[in-house]
């Protein structure tokens, strides 16, 4: 366990979520001490109050600063970190040209752990402590990935992709292979540590009807693990899915059919659902998870968040690398902030940052644990500098103090040049040269 260590900055962190409660929500100290000991926050409050108490007790001070929950990230392939930004195609064309064969490789072990190390590096580089992960189909490759989360001591949540059918046959498996691959996987690694599970079908078009009856059987032997896959993200997917699955009323019938809709599961996307899916997702606690960088670099459609917040639904924020192209959520909320005005819609800082920390969270009933500075909650923190660059500096200038334009500066203009640190489980993670 690291040891104790206090943090000095300007503290800021959600009790509540800004769209219902409004500024209430938001519980900010100008000078504040956060206190770290046994990867969990042990105190918080003015300075003026803690200092006095701590003795010899380390200090970092990140005066000026904002301190702030780890960012969660809800959907990201750490398999695809080298076919960001690969040029000129939609979803199903990029699946087959680059993602598939960059896939392939991490049948090899080793090539499974360098991978998963700099994913780790580069996640935590971004201020990100939390993340739903897909794997490759191959399990040694989950395996590479959560070593490499408990030697970095971050809570990720990971799960081995499941694929039996329309995938090259050197990424399938089968309905029976991956039930006993992913039923071993969880036993070894959900609660070991920080480590947690996700049941991870890529989508209907890649699962048979006994691969997703399988996955549903896992959830149901293991309800506390949790269910990711994609929804919704491109007009040629869909249409696929209504071809083979003739039966289904829409694309998320296939899902709520097999029994894999409910409060613990993430459906990536979720950009053109009908009334009716929409009603799905609400009646069964399942989330939403906007995309934004990835759905306009692959020229997939325009998340409508308003509609799905109005009828009910949980919505969560994520980077999709590596359809996505960037790991930072602070690029990917000002992406989103984008995406939302091309709608008519808004999306204010407030409600911005929510969404990375204790929103989340809360989508994925771990608000207990992460996404907010509370006592008892582990010490995921980062600490954040809205004069990073000269540009940025340049831009606060004609702030003047207001905090929500501070967060849109960070949201609209930062990158990892504006994470100053990351502490995990309250240590100060360090970036490889």
């Amino acid at each position: 366990m690291p040891a104790p260590r206090a943090l000095r900055g300007r503290l800021l962190d959600f009790t509540a979520d800004p769209a219902a409660a409004g500024s209430g929500a938001l519980r900010y100290i100008e000078d504040g001490v956060l206190v770290m000991a046994g990867g969990r926050i042990i105190d918080r409050g003015p300075a003026a109050e803690i200092l006095p108490d701590l003795g010899t007790m380390p200090i970092d001070d990140h005066a000026g600063r904002l301190i702030l929950p780890g960012f969660i990230d809800l959907h990201i392939h750490y398999p695809q970190s080298r076919v960001i930004g690969a040029f000129g195609t939609q979803l199903m064309d990029w699946l087959e040209r680059y993602t598939f064969p960059e896939e392939s490789r991490l049948a090899d072990p080793d090539v499974a752990a360098q991978m998963a190390r700099f994913f780790i590096d580069e996640l935590l580089a971004n201020g990100t402590t939390t993340a739903a992960v897909y794997g490759t189909v191959h399990a040694a490759a989950t395996d590479a990935f959560f070593e490499a989360s408990r030697q970095a001591n971050t809570r990720m949540i990971a799960g081995k992709s499941m694929m039996d059918r329309n995938a090259p046959p050197w990424l399938m498996d089968t309905a029976q292979g991956a039930y006993d691959s992913v039923k071993d996987l969880i036993t070894r690694w959900h609660g070991n540590g920080r480590q947690m599970y996700v049941v991870t079908p890529r989508f209907a078009i890649t699962s048979t009807d006994e691969q997703l009856a399988a996955c549903a059987a896992l959830i149901g032997e293991f309800p506390d693990t949790f269910l990711q896959t994609h929804l919704s993200e491109n007009d040629k997917e869909i249409a696929f899915v209504r071809e083979i699955y003739p039966w289904a009323k829409n694309y998320a019938d296939v899902y709520r059919h097999f029994g894999l809709m409910g409060p613990r599961a993430l459906f990536g996307h979720s950009i053109h659902l009908d009334d009716s899916e929409v009603a799905m997702l609400a009646e069964s606690g399942a989330a939403a998870v906007f995309c934004p960088t990835s759905n306009t670099f692959l020229g997939s459609g325009l998340f409508d968040r308003d509609r799905l917040a109005a009828g009910g639904v949980k919505i969560g924020l994520a980077t999709d690398v590596g359809g996505g192209t960037s790991y930072s959520m602070l690029e990917t909320a000002g992406e989103a902030y984008k995406v939302l005005q091309l709608r008519r819609q808004t999306l204010r800082p407030l409600d911005a940052f929510h969404m990375m920390t204790r929103g989340n969270a809360e989508v994925l009933g771990l608000g207990h644990l992460i996404g907010t500075l509370e006592t008892g909650s582990e010490a995921d923190v980062v600490v954040l500098d809205a004069r990073a660059t000269p540009a940025m500096a340049h831009r606060m200038t004609a702030v003047d103090g207001d905090l929500e334009q501070e967060l849109f500066v960070l949201m609209i203009m930062g990158d990892d040049r504006s994470v100053a640190a990351t502490y995990v489980a309250g240590e100060r993670a360090v970036r490889p040269r």
